[in-house]
C-alpha cells in the first residue's frame, strides 16, 4: 500500500503536471450548452491575465446574453451594464483607472445590435480598452432570433425560411467596420473550434490586452464561434457547418496591427 501511495503522489507531483485550471477561473460549472465556445474564451482571458500578472489591475464589464454569465466564472472584477452598452461602461472605468486593463465581453446581439451606437463611438474615439466580440450569428440566450451578424439564407427562430437580404438587409461586418475607424489600433478575428484555431485566440487575446500599456487605441478581437442550441445542431456539426459557412463570409485573421490595415474586407 505505501509503496502504491508512494508512486500515485509521484504521478502528481508538481513536475508531471501538464495542464492546471487558472486561478483566475472561478471552481463554478460552466453552464453553456455543451459544445459552445464561451467557455474555452472564457478561459483564455483568463489565462491571458494569470500570465501577464495583471489579476488585481483587470475589470471586465459584461453584457446581456450569454456574455452575461461570465462574472460567474471569471474570478476578477466584474461589472455589469445593459444591454449593448459595455463599451460605454468600459470607457467610464478606463478614464477613471487609466491604469487598469479593462474589457468587456460581448456577443453579437448585444454588440452589433442595440449597443451599434456605443461600439463605433468607443472605436472612433480610439478608448483605450479591449473589446472581446463573440460571434455566432444569432441570438443565443433569448431563443435563437435573427442577428445583425445572420448569414443570408440562414435560417432562425424568426427566419424560418433563411434570411432574405431584400426584406431583412444585409449581415454587418462589424470588425471589418471598425476596423476602418481611426481610432482602433489592433483588430483581429478569430476561432476556437480547433487547438490551432485556440492558439491564435490565445495570442490574439494577449496582445489585445499588452497594447493597452501602449496607449494607442483600441484593440477589437471577434472570435466567430457556434450556437449549436440555436442553430439546432450537434457540436460536432456545428463546427463543420461554421467552417464551411460562418468563416467564408466571416475570414479569420489580423485586419489592422499598428493602426494600420493589413487585410481587406
Amino acid at each position: 500500500m505505501r509503496d502504491e501511495l508512494r508512486v500515485s503522489e509521484e504521478i502528481i507531483s508538481e513536475k508531471n503536471i501538464v495542464y492546471k485550471k487558472t486561478e483566475c477561473m472561478t471552481d463554478a460549472i460552466l453552464s453553456y450548452c455543451p459544445g459552445c465556445g464561451h467557455g474555452v474564451i472564457h478561459r483564455l482571458c483568463m489565462e491571458v491575465v494569470e500570465e501577464l500578472g495583471i489579476l488585481a489591475e483587470t475589470i471586465g464589464v459584461g453584457a446581456v446574453g450569454c456574455s452575461v454569465l461570465a462574472y460567474d466564472f471569471m474570478n476578477i472584477d466584474m461589472v455589469g451594464s445593459a444591454h449593448g452598452r459595455a463599451p460605454a461602461v468600459a470607457t467610464g472605468i478606463k478614464r477613471c483607472w487609466p491604469d487598469k486593463y479593462v474589457f468587456t465581453y460581448q456577443g453579437d446581439g448585444d454588440l452589433a445590435a442595440i449597443g451599434t451606437g456605443e461600439t463605433i463611438h468607443a472605436c472612433n474615439r480610439g478608448e483605450n480598452i479591449t473589446i472581446i466580440f463573440v460571434n455566432n450569428g444569432i441570438y443565443g440566450m433569448t431563443g435563437g432570433q435573427m442577428a445583425p451578424t445572420t448569414l443570408p439564407s440562414m435560417k432562425s427562430s424568426t427566419t424560418p425560411f433563411g434570411r432574405d437580404v431584400e426584406l431583412m438587409g444585409h449581415p454587418i461586418k462589424i470588425t471589418e467596420l471598425v476596423a476602418a475607424l481611426p481610432g482602433t489600433y489592433y483588430v483581429t478575428r478569430q476561432a476556437v473550434h480547433t487547438p490551432s484555431a485556440v492558439r491564435k485566440a490565445k495570442k490574439a487575446i494577449r496582445t489585445a490586452f499588452e497594447n493597452q500599456k501602449l496607449k494607442k487605441g483600441l484593440s477589437f478581437v471577434e472570435i466567430v464561434s457556434n450556437c449549436n442550441s440555436g442553430w439546432k445542431m450537434e457540436p460536432v456539426a456545428a463546427n463543420k457547418w461554421m467552417e464551411e459557412n460562418m468563416f467564408p463570409f466571416y475570414p479569420l485573421g489580423d485586419i489592422k496591427i499598428d493602426g494600420k490595415q493589413v487585410k481587406e474586407s
